[in-house]
């Protein structure tokens, strides 16, 4: 039987050996080294508030589904209703960049998802549904620290020459970056009490393989789609 020590060390792992190595390759894909270079264009910040707030908006609405769905189990019934209260106001901010940038809320309603965005969406979404709860708590963990970590990124470097973005305009990332430091530590301490099984841990990992690699695949379509 898997004692506290192992559970945290598998956590660990979780983190040293596939996210934080995921963030490294998302900080250093084409759209972060524009970014970092003072190359990325308006287009491409548009694209990324775009596409960033229908993905909120999919999560927000996944959320309300999932409480409403599992309102017989109180446990899972308030992960789902936190989770929502917590992303609720992140469409807003997502649409304050892009309107900061020249976007109208017409651009937002009329907005299509482009292919690497829909498919990072689809299968949160789907996590959020077919998964086992442990499951969820590993694609929060993975998604949370990634965006975390971007949005310190963003942070830093769009509030220096050439883009001199102020806090209002930056208001999305600030809140992500302190944010989702709770939020994923609240999710490594639920894989740590609940993936007690081979079965649980495997299925954590390829949550995290998964993520890794639809985040940075998110990203490169915005780059591609947004040129």
């Amino acid at each position: 039987m898997a004692t506290a020590t192992d559970n945290q060390a598998f956590v660990d792992s979780l983190l040293n050996d596939i996210i934080l190595p995921g963030v490294d390759d998302l900080l250093d894909s084409r759209y972060f080294r524009d970014l970092r270079a003072g190359k990325l264009t308006v287009r491409r910040m548009q694209g990324f508030s775009i596409q960033h707030y229908i993905h909120n908006m999919g999560i927000l609405k996944a959320f309300a589904l999932g409480a409403a769905q599992h309102a017989p189990s109180d446990r899972a019934f308030m992960a789902y209703a936190q989770g929502m209260g917590e992303e609720l106001t992140h469409p807003a901010l997502c649409m304050r960049f892009g309107i900061s940038l020249g976007l109208t809320e017409a651009d937002f309603t009329n907005a299509q998802p482009v292919f690497g965005p829909l498919t990072h969406t689809a299968v949160c979404i789907h996590d959020m549904y077919l998964a086992t709860e442990v499951q969820m708590r590993a694609n929060g963990l993975s998604n949370e620290t990634m965006v975390q970590r971007y949005s310190t990124e963003f942070d830093e470097y769009l509030s220096k020459a050439p883009y001199d973005m102020d806090a209002k305009q930056r208001a999305f990332f600030i809140v992500h970056k302190g944010a989702d430091i709770e939020h994923t530590a609240r999710a490594a301490k639920a894989i740590t009490e609940q993936a007690t099984s081979d079965e649980d841990r495997a299925k954590v990992v390829a949550i995290c393989t998964h993520m890794a690699k639809l985040k940075l695949g998110k990203f490169d379509s915005i780059y591609d789609e947004y040129a």
